[in-house]
């Protein structure tokens, strides 16, 4: 369908080079995230027990192999069972142990029967024996037994030395011996007696029975031998070793089971990248060359959305998809919703596809990953719509949280690698996604519409509510132009549905056009009483065209004041375009002596003209409801002829050239308007006056009838 004229040139060669250069940048990025996590995990590959895993590493299949890591692992715990070997007690060491506690005893006499030496010198004397460990009150103690309670105290500690050295006595049991020494003394001795005779006997109790390495080896051996071989199984999908875990023998046994320790094809992984990465760039610019009119192919637009994405794809690729249950708890679909949302939903679909194909591009269950990515996607846009209210994205999230769950229970129910608690895992998992997508769509859309200053469905309902302030300053300022407002919004949104334009932002948009009238109310027709209309004519027909005129900059001024979105301030701009305010400027003519002397440039609106489908609706609906106001059409060809000689004039002003109206779209919306103002002025029967009675009704009969 041709354009009502060139609307626009086409793109600056300038700005072609730009776009394509972006586009290999992307891609270079793109391109990075694929094969980044592969050639960096070989950077750091696990060759060796003890290194700490870089990223987790699942089984590509099921298999079952004799493991020699656990088998050894088994034939290890049977030999550490088998007790240790012990020879039988040797009498020799007891014979030797008590020899030594004799000569003590021997020792220890002649010192205390030295009449020439001192207390200090036997103590001194007594020190010296390497074997007898007392403290120096327990010397003293000694030194001054009477004889025959020493010769008693030595033989008693001969005695009980004896019947413990008959007893088996191993290294680990010397604790336990010493500590029963009191039970052997005979209890007629005195407990410093005793003291004396355990300290005496304490140091000569060494093992009788000594361990047998060679005897408890060969038992060991035996134990291992009886162990037979162990299987090890590994199901699809079971995780070989996870990220951050210091690899085990076993951990490396399963990766070189599967061929996994050894190291990846690089030529084949870059090349392969790089054929997706080709077949995606073709996509783009195929979509994007389909698409050049979309408020998405603008070029802040086309770099928000790639930021966007490389951050989706790069978490992905680096952080999420080598993991086990990551992948199924990552929002993916939410990136989706958002620009479904924001633009259009053609693009929110491109966008999810490209983003979920390079996503599990690689991975070992990239199907079912496909699927559990993409179906909940669309079934969540869908559900979405434009988000007008918040509940649409709690709507949307239930909705990508069932479609996920189906996806998982079609392929893990009957699937040996997952067992119950692993699948009610991943139902949780799917559950969540749908909550995280739904959350982050409306944190995410509320970002990047601010970015782009592009409203969203959201922010124009709130806007549009009749409580707002500025619309309230409307309502109460100028109600005449909030009425006339109202009516150019019906007019425009017939039309807007008719030709597939925004109708949300056109009825939004019209709301607000006329918002700068309210600065000076009572200039502007519709605020006037009925009766007493002012038309200016009194006045200088420059400086009532000044005021007039005025009203879009007040209106500008106002909307950026209330922080109205600037592509709502665009409606204030556009609707008068660039056109002349005509009544003014030809009254100014038809008084001025030298018509040459009249400026037509103030008589002029500031524009621009109309720039969208949107603005150029309201600019048509603005000046045919005017026209319909003053001449108030009664028939059907009235009415056409008037909404026809409304959109002809702003078409041949020129008004319409930057739009992306086609002339089939003015026929469609003629043919709204048209209908639209034929139910509003269509003929109204008059109602007959009832005639007076002859004479009033008597209350019996009234009661009557």
């Amino acid at each position: 369908m041709e354009k009502i004229k060139a609307r626009k040139k086409d793109v600056p060669f300038s700005k072609r080079v730009l776009k394509f250069f972006v586009l290999i940048l992307i891609s270079a990025l793109a391109y990075g995230a694929l094969v980044g996590p592969r050639l960096l995990n070989q950077q750091i590959q696990i060759v060796s027990v003890g290194e700490v895993a870089s990223q987790e590493i699942l089984a590509p299949y099921s298999v079952n192999f004799e493991s020699r890591v656990y088998t050894d692992a088994a034939r290890e715990s049977a030999a550490a069972e088998v007790a240790p070997v012990y020879l039988p007690p040797d009498p020799n060491i007891a014979r030797s142990q008590l020899e030594k506690l004799q000569n003590a005893i021997y020792y220890i006499a002649t010192v205390r029967s030295d009449i020439h030496a001192s207390e200090i010198q036997k103590i001194q004397d007594l020190q010296a024996l390497p074997d007898l460990q007392l403290s120096e009150e327990e010397y003293i103690s000694l030194l001054e037994l009477t004889e025959q309670e020493w010769q008693a105290i030595g033989s008693e500690a001969s005695r009980v030395l004896e019947i413990v050295l008959r007893e088996s006595i191993r290294n680990n049991q010397l604790g336990t011996v010493r500590s029963n020494l009191p039970a052997y003394i005979d209890f007629a001795f005195r407990s410093e007696q005793a003291e004396i005779i355990i300290s005496l006997v304490s140091p000569y109790i060494v093992p009788t029975s000594l361990f047998s390495e060679e005897q408890t080896q060969i038992s060991r051996d035996q134990a291992r031998a009886a162990v037979t071989p162990v299987t090890r199984q590994i199901m699809a999908g079971e995780s070989l070793v996870r990220r951050g875990q210091i690899v085990t023998e076993a951990d490396l046994e399963a990766m070189t089971t599967y061929g996994l320790s050894e190291p990846t094809d690089h030529a084949s992984l870059l090349i392969k990248s790089g054929i997706i990465i080709l077949i995606i760039d073709v996509l783009v610019i195929i979509f994007f060359q389909k698409n050049r009119g979309q408020s998405f192919a603008q070029f802040n637009s086309i770099i928000l959305v790639a930021v966007f994405f490389l951050i989706f794809l790069g978490l992905a690729r680096f952080l999420v998809m080598d993991r086990t249950i990551l992948p199924y708890l990552f929002p993916i679909a939410a990136l989706g919703l958002t620009i479904s949302i924001i633009f259009t939903v053609d693009y929110g679909f491109f966008v999810s596809f490209i983003l979920v194909v390079l996503t599990v591009f690689g991975h070992s269950r990239s199907t079912e990953l496909i699927l559990y990515f993409m179906l909940p996607t669309i079934a969540g846009i869908l559900v979405v719509g434009k988000a007008r209210r918040v509940s649409s994205f709690l709507a949307a999230g239930f909705v990508i949280s069932l479609f996920s769950a189906a996806v998982v229970a079609a392929y893990r129910i009957g699937d040996g690698s997952t067992d119950f608690i692993g699948f009610m895992t991943l139902i949780g998992a799917s559950f969540f996604n749908g909550l995280a997508s739904g959350t982050l769509a409306l944190l995410l859309q509320n970002i990047i519409s601010s970015i782009l200053d592009q409203p969203t469905a959201l922010q124009l309902m709130d806007i549009s509510r009749p409580d707002h302030p500025l619309l309230q300053q409307i309502l109460t300022n100028s109600p005449g132009t909030y009425q006339h407002s109202l009516q150019v919004s019906n007019l425009a949104e017939q039309a807007a549905d008719a030709i597939g334009a925004d109708r949300l932002l056109v009825r939004v948009g019209t709301l607000y056009h006329d918002v700068g009238k309210s600065e000076n109310p009572g200039f502007f027709i519709e605020n006037q009483v009925q009766g007493k209309i002012n038309s200016h004519d009194d006045s200088d027909h420059k400086v009532s065209a000044a005021t007039i005129i005025k009203h879009v900059t007040d209106g500008v001024a106002l909307a950026k004041k209330y922080r109205i979105p600037s592509r709502v301030i665009d409606f204030i701009k556009e609707h008068h375009g660039d056109g002349v305010a005509r009544y003014q400027y030809n009254k100014a003519l038809n008084e001025a002596e030298d018509p040459d002397s009249v400026d037509i440039k103030d008589f002029t609106y500031p524009g621009p003209a109309p720039q969208s489908k949107e603005t150029a609706l309201v600019m048509l609906a603005d000046g045919t409801e005017a026209r319909a106001r003053a001449n108030s059409p009664r028939t059907d060809e009235e009415i056409m002829a008037l909404v026809t000689e409304s959109i002809d004039s702003v078409k041949n002003s020129g008004q319409l050239d930057q739009t992306d109206l086609t002339l089939k779209d003015l026929q469609t919306i003629k043919q709204s308007f048209y209908n639209t103002l034929k139910q509003s002025y269509h003929p109204r029967i008059k109602y007959p006056e009832a005639k007076p009675a002859a004479k009033p009704l008597s209350a019996e009969s009234e009661s009557s009838s």
